[in-house]
Order: structure tokens, then sequence, then C-alpha cells
């Protein structure tokens, strides 16, 4: 199993520290961390194996080793790795809500609590985003991937996570101009790296998608 540190993460660890901020991002981290071990738990349980770890500026990020079984065994138009990819992206954030009911349920004091909440119910919600490769995006992926082939899959994906990103974008520039928080600043900007990265492998693949299409039309 392979193992990586994303250098960048000093870079958010010195930001956040200036912007007098790093109790926060800790604190996220901790639970992004903790978020991580959910998708890795359901893996585990579904008979996958990690094959490499990484740490992000944003939490840790596990890929699992592809069994052939689960190419063969179809779903409709996908195979069983993509049901399996499915409930290993609901995993994470239904960790995350876990730890919020375990909190409302337990007897602390008000401002741990509210950090908890706050740090949990803002990784739910970005990580339930619908742009790839987010938890969100995987989810809705590997759905239309079962409904639709691949190519479909790829196709729908990209384009809603480019029109989802944008909505974000726009929201958050208000609430950055209200709230002049520097960290939903970063979290765009996380964002769109994220998805020009993912961009880039999607339009390469695109491109040999249509030669094969090209090809079995000459056929």
């Amino acid at each position: 199993m392979r193992f990586r540190i994303d250098l960048k993460i000093f870079l958010f660890i010195l930001l956040f520290y200036v912007t007098k901020q790093i109790e926060i991002y800790a604190m996220i981290m901790f639970f992004a961390i903790l978020h991580e071990f959910g998708h890795l738990l359901a893996g585990l349980l579904l008979g996958m194996k990690p094959e490499k770890i990484e740490i992000m500026p944003y939490g840790i990020s596990i890929a699992f080793k592809v069994a052939p079984k689960d190419y063969n065994q179809k779903i409709k138009k996908g195979n069983q790795l993509e049901l399996k990819k499915i409930i290993v992206a609901l995993a994470g954030p239904i960790t995350n809500l876990a730890i919020i009911f375990l909190i409302l349920q337990m007897n602390i004091n008000v401002f741990g609590a509210l950090m908890i909440l706050y740090s949990n119910l803002l990784l739910m919600v970005f990580n339930l985003l619908p742009i790839y490769p987010l938890d969100g995006g995987r989810i809705i992926k590997g759905i239309l991937h079962i409904c639709f082939g691949r190519m479909k899959a790829e196709k729908y994906c990209n384009r809603l996570s480019f029109i989802v990103l944008i909505l974000v974008t726009f929201i958050s520039s208000i609430v950055i101009y209200e709230a002049e928080n520097i960290a939903i600043f970063i979290i765009v900007l996380v964002l769109w790296g994220i998805f020009i990265k993912e961009d880039r492998i999607y339009e390469k693949r695109n491109k040999i998608y249509n030669l094969l299409e090209k090809s079995i039309e000459i056929k």
C-alpha cells in the first residue's frame, strides 16, 4: 500500500495560522480523518483492499484496489463495483451525521458542541455536493453509470459538476463579502482545482470515446 503527503497541507496550516483560524482548521481536519475512516470501514466490509492513502490539505484520500469479479457482475449498464463505490461514498457523510447525532445526545459545554456540530455539518454538506470526485459526485456518477453506462455517466457528471460549481462560487462570493471569511474563499479555490484536474482527465477520456465511436461507425 502506497502512502503520500500533499505538501500543500503545510501552506494551508500556515495560512490558517496567520488568519487565526488554525483551531477551526485542526478540528475540521480531525473530523475529516474520521470521515475518511468511514469510507475505509465501508470498503473493508465490502471486501475492498486499500491501495493508496494520501494526506491532503482537506483530509485524507483513500484509494481501493479493484477486484476483477466486481467488473464481471453486471447491474443494468454498470457493474457491482459501481454499487460498492456508491456505498463507500455514502459512508463518509453518514459518519459525520452519526457524530452530529451523538453530540446532540451528550451533555457537553455549548461552545464545544457548536464547534463539533459546525465542523461535521460543514464536512457533510461539502462532501455531498454533486461535484466529482467529492462523495456527492461519486454517488451521482455511480447511479448514472448503472442507469446509462460509463460514457454518459461521465458526460452528465462533468456537466453537473460545472453547473453546481458555478452556483457554489456565486453563493460563496456573497457569503465571503458579508462574512469576510477567508476559509470559504479557500474552499472554493480547492473545489475549482479539483474540478479542473478532473475535467482534464474527462476530456482525455472523451477523445478516446469519440475515436472508438468513429471506428465502430466505419466498420
